[in-house]
C-alpha cells in the first residue's frame, strides 16, 4: 500500500490521510510523514474496536478506502463515517465484504494484490503511479547493517520463514542453497528472521544442516535493522512472507519460493522472474486441476507442498541472477 499512499501525496498533496494499521505495521510504515496513523491493537479483542470508535466518532471522511476484505477489516468499516466506502468487486470479496461497502473497484480477472490496490486509487480519479517506497531507516540500522555486511563479497540473505508454516521450505535445502552460494560465488550468507521459537529453531537447523558457515542474525535485529540489512544485500531467498516485499520496496531482487500460493498474484512485484513458480504443479499435485481452474488466490497449504521446489532450481535462479547482473 506504500506506493499507493506515496502515489497520492505526489498528485493530491492537500489530501489529509488517516491510516489505520496494527501495531506491528506501524512499526515499519508509523513514520512517514503527513500521515495520521491511528493504531489498531489487535490483541485487545473488543477493546480495540472500542479504541477506533473513540478516536473516528466525531469525525467525516470523504472516502474510505477498504482494501482489505478480512471479517476484522470490515467490521472496522462500520465505525468509520464516510461519504463513500470503496470496496473490492463481488468476485474478490469474502466475509460479507460486499455488504460493507457503497461502491466497487471493476472487475480485473487475475490481478496482481498490489495492482488492486491501485485499483481504488484509480476509481476515485488518479490514474498515475508512484512506485516509490521510501522507507525511513534510522542511522543506527544503517550501523548495525555496516558491522555485519561484507563489502567485498556477494550478498545473500536468507528469510527462511513465513508466518504460514506449510508455506516454508526445508531447512536442509536453505543449507544446501546456502553452501552453494558461499562455494560457487564466494557469497556471505545472512540468515534473517524474529524471535519466535519457530524462526530461532529454524535458524539453528539450517546451520546444523551447513557445512559452509552462514552468519545467524535470526532474532537479533528489527525491522528497521532488516531494512537496512535489506538495503545493502544482493539478494534475498524467501517464501512467500513479508520480507519479499520489503525487499521490493527496497529494490533487493527476490528469489522467491511459491508452491503453496501463486506468485503471479502476490509474488514480489518486480522480481517475478526471479521467482521458483511451483503453484501450477501443486495444483495438478493437490488438486488435479490446473492453475488456471483454481480461484484466483486460492492457497495450497498441503503438507509436502514446499518440497515439490528443488534446490537446484533455487541455485539455478541465484546464478542466473549473479550473471544478469
Amino acid at each position: 500500500m506504500v506506493p499507493v499512499v506515496r502515489t497520492i501525496q505526489k498528485y493530491w498533496p492537500d489530501t489529509e490521510l488517516t491510516w489505520i494499521i496494527g501495531n506491528h505495521e506501524a512499526k515499519l510504515v508509523g513514520d512517514i510523514p503527513g500521515i495520521e496513523f491511528i493504531k489498531f491493537d489487535k490483541t485487545k479483542g473488543l477493546g480495540s474496536y472500542r479504541s477506533i470508535a473513540r478516536q473516528t466518532r466525531h469525525r467525516k471522511f470523504d472516502v474510505l478506502l477498504c482494501a482489505q476484505v478480512s471479517l476484522r477489516a470490515n467490521l472496522l468499516s462500520t465505525l468509520i463515517n464516510a461519504d463513500l466506502k470503496l470496496g473490492y468487486d463481488r468476485e474478490r470479496s469474502k466475509d460479507l465484504h460486499s455488504f460493507f461497502v457503497h461502491h466497487h473497484i471493476k472487475p480485473v480477472p487475475q490481478q496482481h494484490v498490489l495492482d488492486s490496490f491501485f485499483s481504488f486509487i484509480e476509481h476515485i480519479g488518479l490514474p498515475d503511479r508512484d512506485m516509490r517506497w521510501e522507507y525511513n531507516i534510522p542511522d543506527s540500522s544503517y550501523q548495525f547493517a555496516q558491522e555485519h555486511l561484507e563489502d567485498d563479497r556477494f550478498k545473500v540473505i536468507i528469510s527462511p520463514c513465513s508466518s504460514h508454516p506449510l508455506r516454508n521450505w526445508r531447512a536442509e535445502r536453505y543449507a544446501a542453497a546456502a553452501d552453494h552460494a558461499i562455494r560457487s560465488l564466494d557469497a556471505q550468507v545472512i540468515l534473517c528472521g524474529g524471535r519466535s521459537p519457530t524462526e530461532l529453531q529454524m535458524g539453528q537447523e539450517i546451520e546444523a544442516c551447513m557445512q559452509m558457515k552462514a552468519l545467524n542474525l535470526i532474532g537479533k535485529d528489527t525491522l528497521k535493522k532488516f531494512l537496512a540489512l535489506l538495503q545493502g544485500a544482493d539478494v534475498i531467498i524467501s517464501p512467500d512472507s513479508g520480507p519479499a516485499h520489503l525487499a521490493t520496496g527496497l529494490g533487493t531482487p527476490v528469489i522467491g519460493l511459491y508452491a503453496a500460493s501463486n506468485p503471479k498474484r502476490s509474488g514480489p512485484y518486480f522480481s517475478q522472474q526471479w521467482c521458483v513458480d511451483k503453484y501450477g504443479a501443486a495444483a495438478q499435485a493437490f488438486k488435479n486441476k490446473s492453475a488456471n481452474e483454481l480461484k484466483w488466490g486460492a492457497k495450497l497449504e498441503y503438507p509436502g507442498v514446499m518440497d515439490l521446489i528443488t534446490v537446484d532450481e533455487v541455485t539455478s535462479r541465484l546464478d542466473t541472477l549473479v550473471n544478469h547482473q
